[in-house]
């Protein structure tokens, strides 16, 4: 029986879930919940591509419509995260379907962008030199913990016996998460997501989002994030702490809650997100024994020398001064121009 590849719809989010869920190399980005809460926050409209054969799932393509006024707009595979891309189970069925993710953008007049951990044949040009963070996870915490070079586990163990504490859980956390969320993205300089983002993916992932604050001994908050988990790789894509409080680590707190927490529930990798190879946050994440793996970004109609890669460059000096001029915002100012340019950064 031929292949068939279609837009899915409402109807196919369990077997599509069930797809994604079985397949070793998913993540929880390309799961049916991050098409409902790019909807629901956001308002853009999902583009899923599905693959059949003979009544089954054969591979998936995760597309959102992603529109900025005054710029344009892209098929873009996913907004807001590192990677989306094409799950399927084998070349030929992710062919079909990064070929029908080009016929699609170009009835529309727009591009296509694929963001993906594996390469893709005849995608076109790799356009960055990004890479993501992997940590393998031993079976339990203790194993994790004993894995950990001992200047690491003395870091690790610091926060705790100075009196901090660590909360994970869900909705509950959410204003304490946004609080610190939204005043370290101010520190660095570069607006924040809206408060109905995080809550929509709370809500929509469910028991699959977990989040976590640190407190300070006097119970302030003093860093949080949340990870969205598929059964073989935990993926944190928020995590924030702020500086006053730098002093107490708890940064280190909060990333060993979430590491103990995949490995004592059975979790085998750990993705600690994109980073540039040397830079600060690589190696903060080096540290935990994480290593790199290329992340593959392609626009497939598009076509330049490989040796000028188009995302791989380093903030602009237009970018850096808005960032200065962003952190000089009062904080209420920040919050609230903040999610209204987020929405179109996709990144």
């Amino acid at each position: 029986m031929p292949m068939h590849i279609r837009l899915a719809t409402a109807a196919d989010k369990q077997a599509w879930d069930g797809y994604v869920l079985a397949h070793p190399e998913g993540t929880a980005y390309q799961l049916w919940a991050w098409r409902e809460a790019v909807a629901s926050a956001y308002g853009f409209a999902a583009v899923y591509l599905l693959a059949e054969e003979g009544g089954q799932v054969r591979g998936v393509l995760p597309l959102v419509d992603f529109r900025v006024p005054l710029r344009g707009a892209a098929l873009i595979s996913l907004p807001y995260c590192d990677a989306g891309g094409i799950l399927a189970d084998d070349g030929t069925v992710a062919g079909a379907l990064l070929a029908q993710a080009r016929v699609l953008g170009r009835e529309r007049g727009v591009s296509c962008r694929i963001r993906s951990i594996a390469s893709l044949a005849d995608a076109g040009i790799n356009l960055t030199d990004k890479v993501r963070m992997v940590l393998d996870l031993p079976t339990g915490s203790d194993a994790l913990l004993a894995s950990l070079k001992a200047k690491l586990r003395s870091q690790v163990n610091k926060p705790q016996r100075d009196g901090l504490t660590a909360r994970l859980g869900g909705d509950e956390l959410v204003a304490d998460f946004y609080r610190i969320f939204a005043e370290n993205m101010r520190d660095l300089g570069s607006p924040v997501h809206s408060r109905s983002w995080i809550k929509a993916i709370v809500a929509h992932y469910g028991e699959r989002a977990r989040l976590a604050v640190v407190a300070t001994p006097a119970g302030e908050p003093a860093a949080a994030g949340v990870i969205l988990l598929h059964p073989t790789t935990v993926s944190i894509p928020w995590a924030s702490s702020l500086r006053r409080f730098n002093r107490l680590n708890p940064n280190m707190l909060l990333y060993w809650t979430f590491l103990a927490h995949a490995a004592e529930n059975g979790y085998k990798r750990f993705d600690f997100g994109r980073s540039t190879p040397g830079e600060g946050t690589y190696r903060f994440k080096e540290q935990w024994g994480a290593r790199p793996q290329p992340l593959y970004w392609y626009e497939p109609d598009r076509r330049e020398p490989a040796s000028v890669p188009a995302i791989a460059a380093g903030p602009s000096r237009k970018r850096e001064l808005a960032a200065a001029l962003w952190r000089r915002l009062p904080p209420a100012g920040a919050n609230a121009l903040g999610p209204r340019i987020r929405k179109y950064i996709s990144l």
